[in-house]
């Protein structure tokens, strides 16, 4: 399948989505690509019923493809930098989706510049976020992992 069989959309985040979304962070492939380390499920719950949905100035989306929850984007203040961050289950992988869930993101988010930092040797999601306009602008640390920081202007 490609982008073009799917339908990819966006749409506010309902309690019922966080179960896929801890599903999807606790995938070991996806766990090692991003160099996130998955939470326990009272920790995840918390961050994103407390630091996510309970931040007013949080905007996030669950990203669906014919329907069925693929994953999420979402947008945060880290001092005075934007940043945005998105996660997809990996059964969604591959197909385009991400770039189409993305580009319909950044069409509602309008804060420029954005910034994005993924971890250096997740080159899909380097690649996908320079084909958006993302331009690579040096790294950073965190933790032992190096990742790269990028801005979209």
């Amino acid at each position: 399948m490609s982008i073009d069989d799917d339908d990819v959309r966006l749409r506010d985040v309902a309690e019922d989505d966080l179960e896929a979304f801890l599903a999807y962070e606790h995938d070991e492939e996806a766990a090692r690509r991003s160099r996130f380390a998955p939470r326990p499920r009272d920790a995840f719950m918390a961050h994103w019923r407390e630091r996510v949905l309970g931040d007013g100035t949080v905007f996030v989306q669950t990203v669906t493809v014919d329907g069925d929850v693929a994953g999420n984007v979402v947008a945060w203040w880290d001092g005075n930098r934007r940043f945005i961050g998105y996660w997809l289950g990996r059964a969604y992988w591959g197909r385009g989706i991400g770039s189409r869930a993305l580009a319909l993101f950044l069409e509602r988010e309008k804060n420029r510049p954005l910034y994005a930092d993924p971890f250096r040797g997740n080159t899909g999601s380097v690649r996908l976020l320079e084909k958006l306009g993302f331009r690579q602008t040096g790294t950073v640390r965190h933790g032992e992992d190096e990742h790269v920081l990028l801005v979209l202007s």
